[in-house]
Order: structure tokens, then C-alpha cells, then sequence
């Protein structure tokens, strides 16, 4: 089977898309899809609104429109696969979608008005249409069935495996810090996590009679690393209140901060599904994560949830993490077990079959 891949996402650097298709193509090969990639080089990084964000969608109207259809044409596709909902409107070939998540219309407050309105049509449409869709979890498949209202039988789950490959031989280290990896998107949360580190920092601060090197040797309230593209609010002390950002880490050093980190906070209000989480799982490293639904069908049982709007709880479970070295173990263990019955062979082949059921019509 001959598959055309619009990997055009790719081309933005580091993400969750881009590292899934580059784990998805790499695990297709071994199963007999022979993978075509087709990009969009005119398409412009996102723009946040105005007359780019127009550009922006001007030139995605043509790719999906004219160039994508003539492309697979030329190669004689099987099958034409978007790994984020979008339509070739003009095409017989079929089309599969990847949908991850629908946290537009689960915490639209999270998003701007007129990207809400466009993402519910366009991926609504792209979903509705395509001939098989990949959702990354059963709580992504729920949504698509309910409030898209996509049959249950023309979707396939296809859970992802880590992010990266993760050597979980390797001892783990000093366990030196809190670790949060991603963006700073309204939906990712992130002032949850700021604001419990500071009630900790103010905490040990307060017991240690302001004393800030007695402080950090009660290890109570350790560094957070902030790893990827989020940033502390303007004005935040950063440094100053513990906190270090790790711009765009390359795969190594996100190996080594992992190693070292004492758990994952991800306190997402909505994720589809937790791809971090499953790389730390997979590391040994423990997670605490806010509970909601794509999170909780992630981690199972190998993680510590938390109220996504209740710093104080935060706070709290992190001072048990710190502070309980078998804690932690188990969640080692359990994580370790958990993140085993995830891979991106299992994904691979869960995606053959969304081909194999768009193929045959």
C-alpha cells in the first residue's frame, strides 16, 4: 500500500505533530506501507490572527485543494493521510484524518473566539468526510462520536508510543527537579504549576525562617525546569524563584533532564492524550498529572492526579512526591508497566487498519 503523508507540520521545529509523524513513518515502513511525504514549503508559521493568519489560509486552501490531489495523483496513492483533520475536496483518492484532540469545544474559554468557530467547522467537515479517522485515544473517539457525530465504525484508536526513544536500562538520577515540558498555551495550564511551586517556595522559605540555603537543603520545594517553548509570565523572577527554562531542547538534553527529574508535573486542563506523560513512564520517571479525561486513560494507574484548578492540591501531592522515596519508587514501577502496553509498532499498525477500511470504501 502506497500512502501520501502531509507531513507540512513538520516543517514548524518541535512538536507533538511533528514528533508523531516522524515516529508514525519511521514504524509504518517495517509493516509494508510504502510512505510518500508531501509538504506545503509556502505555508507560513501560524500568525495568531490578521491578514497573515488570511494568508495562512489561503495557501492551505490551495494545497488541500489542488496541489495535495495532484500530488497523490502523480504517485499513484492508495491513500491520502492528514495527521491533523483536513479535506481534499477534489480527489478520489481516499482520505484518512487524525484527530487528537477536541480542547477547542472542551475548554473553549482556552481559545480565541474566531479560531474556536473555524477549527469546530473545518475539522468538524474534515472528520465528517474522510473516509477513516485515527483518533489518538478513546477519549478523543467519545468526542468524535458524540459531538461530531463521525459513525463509530469508520474510527480507528490509535494510542501514541513515547515520544522519543527512551533507554529504561538506564539508573536514574539525582533526582533534582520538577520538570515541565511543552508550550504555555491557555489549556496547558501552566500558571497551575507556577503558582504551587510558589506556594512550596514560600512554604520552606517561611520554616526555614527565610534562611534560602537551608531552604534548598530541606529539599522541599525543588527547581522546576521548564522544557520546550513556555515561558513564566512577564516579570516573573524566574532564577530568582527557582525556576529555569530549557528553550527547545534537543532529544539528548531532554533525555537528561528527564534522568534527573523527580517527576513530570502536566497540568493540562484538557489533553487527548499525553505523549509526555508516556515518555516519562517510559524513563521511570513519576508523573503528576491534572485529572481529566485523555490523562487519566493515558497513565491508568501510574500517576497521581490532581484538581487542574487547585494549586494548594498541587502543591500537596508534589511535598508527597518530594518527600517519599517509595512513592516514588512505585510510581516508577508502575509507570514503567503502564507506558510497556504503549508503542508506536501497536500505532502503526491501528493506522494500517484506518487505511486498509479507507481503501475499501
Amino acid at each position: 500500500m502506497r500512502v501520501l503523508i502531509d507531513t507540512t507540520f513538520a516543517l514548524r521545529g518541535p512538536s507533538g505533530t511533528g514528533v508523531y509523524l516522524a515516529r508514525l513513518i519511521d514504524a509504518l515502513q517495517p509493516l509494508g506501507v510504502e510512505v510518500v511525504e508531501a509538504q506545503n514549503t509556502a505555508r507560513r508559521a501560524p500568525a495568531g490572527g490578521g491578514w497573515r493568519s488570511a494568508l495562512n489560509a489561503g495557501t492551505d486552501a490551495w494545497w488541500t485543494t489542488v496541489a495535495l490531489p495532484a500530488r497523490a495523483a502523480a504517485v499513484q496513492a492508495d491513500v491520502i493521510h492528514h495527521p491533523l483533520p483536513a479535506y481534499a475536496p477534489r480527489t478520489r483518492t481516499p482520505q484518512v484524518v487524525t484527530v487528537h484532540d477536541l480542547a477547542f469545544e472542551r475548554v473553549p474559554e482556552c481559545f480565541d473566539p474566531a479560531f474556536r468557530r473555524w477549527a469546530s467547522i473545518t475539522h468538524r467537515t474534515a472528520a465528517r468526510h474522510a473516509d477513516a479517522v485515527v483518533a489518538v485515544s478513546h477519549t478523543t473517539a467519545m468526542d468524535v462520536r458524540a459531538r461530531w457525530g463521525v459513525p463509530e465504525e469508520r474510527i480507528v484508536v490509535a494510542r501514541h508510543g513515547p515520544g522519543q526513544e527512551v533507554d529504561a536500562s538506564r539508573p536514574r538520577g539525582g533526582a533534582s527537579h520538577l520538570l515541565y515540558i511543552g508550550d504555555d498555551e491557555p489549556r496547558k495550564n501552566l500558571g497551575l504549576l507556577l503558582a504551587a511551586h510558589r506556594l512550596l517556595r514560600a512554604d520552606v522559605l517561611t520554616a526555614a525562617g527565610t534562611d534560602a540555603e537551608t531552604a534548598a537543603d530541606r529539599n522541599a520545594a525543588p527547581p522546576l525546569v521548564l522544557a520546550g517553548t513556555a515561558r513564566p509570565p512577564v516579570g516573573h523572577p524566574r532564577a530568582n524563584d527557582g525556576i529555569h527554562v530549557v528553550d527547545r531542547p534537543e532529544p539528548e538534553t531532554l533525555a537528561a533532564l528527564l534522568n534527573d527529574a523527580i517527576a513530570l508535573v502536566l497540568p493540562s486542563l484538557h489533553e487527548g492524550f499525553g505523549l509526555t506523560a508516556v515518555e516519562a513512564m517510559a524513563a521511570g520517571v513519576p508523573v503528576i498529572a491534572a485529572r481529566s479525561p485523555g490523562l487519566t486513560e493515558t497513565c491508568g494507574d501510574a500517576a497521581l492526579y490532581v484538581d487542574p484548578y487547585d494549586p494548594q492540591d498541587l502543591a500537596a501531592t508534589i511535598r508527597r512526591v518530594t518527600s517519599d522515596r517509595a512513592l516514588r519508587a512505585d510510581l516508577t514501577e508502575r509507570g514503567r508497566r503502564q507506558a510497556a502496553e504503549l508503542s508506536w509498532v501497536r500505532a502503526a499498525r491501528a493506522h494500517v487498519r484506518a487505511y486498509n477500511l479507507a481503501a475499501d470504501g
